[in-house]
């Protein structure tokens, strides 16, 4: 039976892709290409569909033994969706009732969600456990939250088991920097960071040097994006195991300020990156990190490269080998 992976073309989707492909799962990929690369795509099937289009997405559903869905299809940008609120909920929310639906229709009855620590917003507690309130200050967090809602209540009503995987700050790339990040706009911090040794701007930005941290800049849970690839392969795995929906943080359970990060590049890259303080943006809150103490006991989970200078290295490979990204945005 083969396993379809909702934006597949995408930079997580494509690392999991490759990874469940290691495993030996037979892998079917649709995605638009809005945001996605073909180039990415190595060795599966890939459908040029929009999962909306829900007459297209029912003749892949009806073509394939579709066992799983592992769902990345969404828009992404924080920012982005609080200037297009409509796109977001049209794109990240109808496109989860019409995937939902065709799944109901086929009778695919285990679905892997790729969701976000957006869905907290300002967080109470350090660091942040599953049941801790939820309440999106953005939205695109709003949007991720509305979809974990629509899938419980499918669960309940038609018995479609979901594990929602709420995850931090993805990054790194596959080490042998054959896929990696390729965001147009780039709005991730280490990709930023390392655009200054690749000559693409003259210095990095840093937010704020006064809140409650260590060194005064913000702190964040960096997870490499193969530690996220095999989280959602052992949630499959628990899918096939269990009868049970659930949810589950992934982070590294510890934190790098922006100061950390910008000199863990220095020494990987060899590079002075000229950094300059700005004041802080609104909505930033001091340190976010997560606790994954949930999907070690339960999923079996445990990130395999955790040091920020294994993940600065392995994102700098790919971005020094591949300056311009993906070379084509081929459309088939």
């Amino acid at each position: 039976m083969a396993i379809l992976i909702t934006g597949g073309a995408g930079y997580i989707g494509s690392h999991t892709v490759k990874y469940f492909i290691e495993q030996n799962e037979e892998i079917i990929i649709v995605d638009n290409l809005q945001s996605g690369y073909v180039e990415s795509i190595l060795n599966s099937q890939l459908y040029n569909i929009d999962i909306r289009d829900k007459e297209s997405l029912d003749k892949v559903f009806k073509k394939h033994n579709i066992e799983a869905v592992i769902h990345f299809a969404a828009n992404s940008l924080v920012g982005e969706s609080m200037d297009k609120p409509y796109e977001y909920y049209h794109n990240n929310v109808y496109g989860m009732i019409c995937l939902l639906d065709i799944m109901k229709e086929n009778s695919v009855d285990k679905i892997v969600f790729s969701s976000t620590a957006a869905t907290y917003g300002e967080p109470k507690n350090i660091p942040i456990l599953e049941d801790d309130e939820t309440n999106p200050t953005n939205t695109y967090g709003e949007t991720k939250l509305a979809m974990e809602k629509m899938m419980k209540w499918f669960d309940l009503a038609y018995g479609i088991k979901y594990v929602s995987l709420r995850y931090f700050n993805a990054s790194g790339a596959h080490e042998d920097s054959d896929i990696g990040e390729a965001h147009n706009p780039e709005t991730h911090l280490i990709p930023l960071i390392l655009q200054v040794p690749l000559g693409k701007r003259d210095k990095i930005f840093m937010f704020g040097d006064d809140y409650s941290t260590k060194d005064g800049t913000c702190v964040r849970d960096y997870i490499h994006v193969m530690d996220l690839s095999s989280a959602h392969y052992l949630a499959l795995k628990y899918l096939r195991k269990n009868n049970n929906s659930d949810i589950f943080n992934l982070g590294n359970g510890s934190g790098y300020s922006v100061k950390e990060v910008i000199e863990t590049a220095r020494k990987v890259t060899g590079h002075s990156i000229p950094a300059e303080v700005k004041p802080r943006r609104s909505g930033d809150p001091a340190t976010l990190i997560a606790s994954s103490r949930k999907a070690a006991q339960i999923l079996g989970w445990k990130p395999k490269y955790s040091s920020l200078e294994k993940i600065m290295t392995d994102a700098w490979n790919w971005h020094n080998n591949n300056p311009e990204g993906y070379k084509s945005t081929e459309k088939i």
